[in-house]
């Protein structure tokens, strides 16, 4: 597809950023590099916020007295907007302008990133996550549609997508050391201070470089069934809190469970019915966006709990201070990205059903590892090794699906598919903490003694694994064989 560097009119659809037209014209690969720069800065944005505070948790429960449960809302807050907003996000950088979208969502996550800063109280805090979730949420489905939109199906875009996952995962990787030595060295308010004077100059850069584009004709966002799906995803999720306290028999877990499945269902109810979904139920008609999509979000529920068992493990059981816990997941971070990187080449050879099968299969073998952790383990076998199988496997596993669930989308539907990606994998990681967490807190009791402690995220990571394994499953009876997306 050509890069446009003047959109004087709203095309069928152009890719989403490029040069503007101020005679800058350049060169096709300049062309390119501005939109993949795009991409990656914001995806990188999108991701660090989701790990960045992961170090910083023990000194944000001390600072402002939040509970146990109160801090898997400091992660879910952020977590659940973005993948209850991110599908209109899609839809309205589609249909609105992705350039505008860009800039919009970018605007509200700096201001969301200054009021948690500055948060006095948790309820401030968990508002001020939202709020970066809202606006990560506009952000976020622009940044992989850069890509499916400039680069064709095949070889190159794959490369595209290894590199906008790899960024991604080095987001979740600057995540925990940059929010270590944010916390060590200033205070946990710089995780997200640190937000607004890079989104700020984002912002102004991206006002000046960034061209306008569209896809499809102007239509109404379908604002309730965003909100349906929010309010779904975030009252299940406080049910599934619940029954740490309560248990599931309680009405005070059964009415949040009962009325998060309402809501569900009134969304999907909604997306049947509206003649402009905010997710097309026709999407799942296909094989590979449907399958590829369950996986992504079975994967997400697993492996998006790691770094915040692990950075518990290392603070609260190993005594690591926030800068020492930040620089003992490195070794895993850069192993995701490493994963990432090498999956183009072995589907390639292999066929991406096949290497998403293997990714899964290595990040399982890291999981059931890591659940033998110990009150008095080692660095090496206690966090490094393990870490680096869990992440390996999960970078070989997000290059596949990635490149799975965005095949054969119509060219007006990018947005929208790329969204689809996005809010499975945090959608399923939202949940899968809450579960994860209530499981943990479940074998503590409520003990803070490093054995108790040990019990409970070891735990959490014995059914990490089965749920990775279960995925296994699923992939090889549904998703499709390379040969039957090829004919």
């Amino acid at each position: 597809m050509t890069l446009m560097t003047h959109v004087q009119r709203a095309p069928v659809d152009t890719p989403d950023l490029a040069l503007p037209a101020t005679g800058r014209t350049g060169g096709a690969g300049q062309r390119m590099w501005a939109v993949m720069l795009a991409a990656c800065a914001g995806q990188f944005l999108v991701v660090l916020d989701i790990s960045v505070v992961n170090t910083a948790l023990p000194s944000i429960r001390a600072d402002l007295g939040l509970s146990a449960a109160g801090l898997q809302w400091v992660v879910n807050a952020y977590s659940i907007v973005l993948a209850g907003f991110m599908l209109l996000g899609g839809r309205a950088g589609d249909l609105y302008g992705r350039k505008r979208m860009f800039l919009v969502g970018l605007g509200v996550f700096t201001v969301a990133s200054l009021a948690g800063g500055l948060a006095q109280e948790g309820w401030q805090l968990l508002a001020a996550r939202a709020g970066q979730g809202l606006g990560a949420a506009v952000l976020a489905p622009s940044t992989l549609t850069l890509l499916t939109s400039a680069v064709p199906e095949g070889p190159a875009r794959a490369r595209a997508i290894a590199t906008w996952t790899a960024v991604g995962a080095g987001g979740g990787a600057a995540g925990g050391l940059v929010g270590g030595v944010l916390t060590e060295a200033l205070s946990w308010r710089w995780t997200l201070l640190v937000n607004v004077p890079i989104g700020a100059a984002v912002v102004v850069l991206g006002a000046w470089w960034l061209a306008e584009s569209r896809a499809g004709e102007r239509r109404r966002l379908d604002l309730p069934g965003a909100v349906l799906v929010t309010a779904g995803l975030a009252t299940l999720a406080y049910g599934i809190v619940q029954t740490e306290r309560d248990g599931w028999t309680d009405p005070a877990t059964l009415l949040p469970l009962g009325a998060g499945l309402a809501l569900l269902g009134a969304f999907i109810a909604v997306e049947a019915r509206t003649a402009a979904p905010l997710m097309p139920l026709k999407l799942f008609r296909m094989r590979a966006v449907a399958a590829a999509n369950a996986a992504m979000f079975t994967c997400g529920a697993a492996m998006f709990c790691m770094w915040y068992f692990m950075t518990l493990y290392a603070q609260n059981v190993l005594h690591y201070s926030p800068l020492a816990a930040g620089l003992a997941l490195m070794p895993s971070s850069l192993a995701v990205v490493l994963g990432a990187k090498v999956a183009p080449r072995l589907m390639r050879v292999s066929g991406a059903r096949r290497v998403a099968v293997l990714g899964v299969l290595v990040s399982a073998a890291g999981f059931g590892w890591q659940s033998t952790m110990d009150a008095h383990g080692s660095y090496v076998t206690g966090i490094m090794l393990p870490g680096i199988v869990m992440m390996a496997g999960a970078g070989l596993a997000g290059t596949p699906l990635a490149s799975l669930a965005t095949s054969g989308a119509a060219p007006g539907d990018a947005g929208l598919v790329s969204g689809l990606v996005n809010t499975s994998r945090v959608m399923g990681g939202a949940l899968g903490l809450s579960v994860l967490a209530t499981v943990a807190a479940a074998r503590t009791g409520g003990s803070m003694a490093p054995e108790a402690l040990t019990a409970g995220y070891a735990l959490a990571f014995r059914t990490g694994t089965a749920i990775l394994f279960g995925c296994v499953l699923m992939m090889l009876l549904w998703l499709p064989k390379d040969r039957e997306r090829r004919a």
